[in-house]
């Protein structure tokens, strides 16, 4: 079994800095868990401790069983892909991937084995005599991670190994990664700044802010299901509109008052959870594909809205539609036929159904 266990764990640097503050997350044996924060709130930092390149300050780290709090990098077990690749020039891509095999003294026949098979995998098998400079950015990242699997690690980290890479081939890497991890179904523990990625290759995602996790689960339950707002705004692209707005009585129901003149109907199966909300300042939060055209048939929670077109995004197979409610700008995912144009009015659907309540304060939501 090659579970990792992170208790209580806290990292903090000189003049009081924690840049983890007491987390806790149990990764299951063969899962793909990635981490996923901007830049500077503490994932990076989390899985250096996991794999022994930072001293963690408090709690514990265990891996597969053992507690590895002091237990060096080389005896824990785990290989590392790095965003950089770290390959040794002068050596070709099968000494660059049998060179931690030849320094543990492997037989030759198993280490000629276990390159092979990884090369299979990866689909590199053609270029095992070539020189790192003869290698383009993905296939350098393919070595990267064939010197990893040929180790048979308890656990794979990823240290963000997609953002050197340009957007079409961090597409492309992205699937690579997710082929090989269903074929070697080894734990792994990714880091990235990339939603996307998050979202695309995880069996859960963790959502860090400020050395703190926000949130743990599935991808599509953290995009439908935030629990704060720094977890659905954080989630999705383009990002989830936050409106601010007040609760109000609409007949038997609940409405959310955008403006003076926008008051959108609640759907009546939310009245009983959000009528604690009544008359406190709260924030709309309506991701830009639940702001859309009218079609048939209409949605049953859809609730008209007419709104003066700023700018208009063609994007090929979708429209973004940008405009001002209130004071703040929001955004709409129409239809490319769709016939807006900057300055003219459109009318737009907002699917209520798909809404979150959140609290203006605290950020949690509803």
């Amino acid at each position: 079994m090659a579970e990792v266990s992170i208790r209580k764990a806290v990292k903090s640097y000189e003049a009081g800095v924690q840049a983890v503050k007491s987390i806790d997350l149990e990764i299951a044996d063969r899962e793909f868990v990635v981490l996923v924060v901007p830049s500077g709130c503490g994932k990076s930092t989390t899985l250096r401790m996991v794999a022994g390149l930072e001293d963690i300050t408090g709690g514990e780290i265990w891996i597969g069983g053992d507690l590895v709090n002091d237990i060096p990098p080389r005896d824990r077990d785990i290989a590392m892909v790095f965003q950089n690749y770290a390959l040794y020039p002068h050596m070709s891509v099968f000494d660059n991937m049998a060179f931690g095999l030849k320094l543990r003294r492997f037989p030759r026949e198993e280490i000629r084995k276990r390159v092979d098979e990884a090369a299979r995998i990866l689909d590199i098998t053609a270029l095992l005599g070539r020189k790192p400079r003869a290698l383009s950015g993905g296939q350098r990242q393919r070595v990267a991670m064939g010197r990893a699997i040929v180790r048979h690690p308890k656990v794979f980290l990823f240290d963000e190994p997609l953002s050197n890479l340009d957007a079409q081939l961090r597409v492309q890497m992205r699937t690579e990664i997710k082929k090989v991890h269903q074929s070697v179904r080894t734990t792994t523990v990714y880091v990235t700044h990339d939603q996307v990625e998050a979202m695309t290759l995880a069996d859960r995602v963790v959502v860090m802010n400020q050395g703190r996790i926000e949130q743990v689960g599935p991808p599509q339950m953290l995009y439908h299901h935030p629990a704060t707002r720094f977890v659905a705004g954080f989630i999705g692209s383009p990002a989830m509109n936050f409106l601010p707005c007040r609760l109000e009585r609409m007949g038997a129901c609940l409405g959310v008052r955008l403006s003076e003149t926008v008051l959108l109907a609640v759907p009546a199966s939310r009245t009983a959870r959000y009528e604690p909300c009544l008359g406190r300042p709260m924030v709309l939060g309506l991701r830009p594909e639940h702001l859309t055209d009218p079609r048939e048939p209409a949605r049953p929670d859809a609730a008209r809205l007419d709104v003066a077109v700023d700018v208009v995004e063609p994007m090929g197979m979708e429209t973004l539609v940008h405009f001002v409610i209130g004071a703040t700008p929001a955004c709409a995912r129409v239809d490319p036929a769709t016939p807006a144009v900057p300055g003219g009015v459109l009318a737009l659907h907002a699917d209520m159904g798909q809404m979150h309540l959140i609290e203006d304060a605290a950020g949690s939501v509803v």
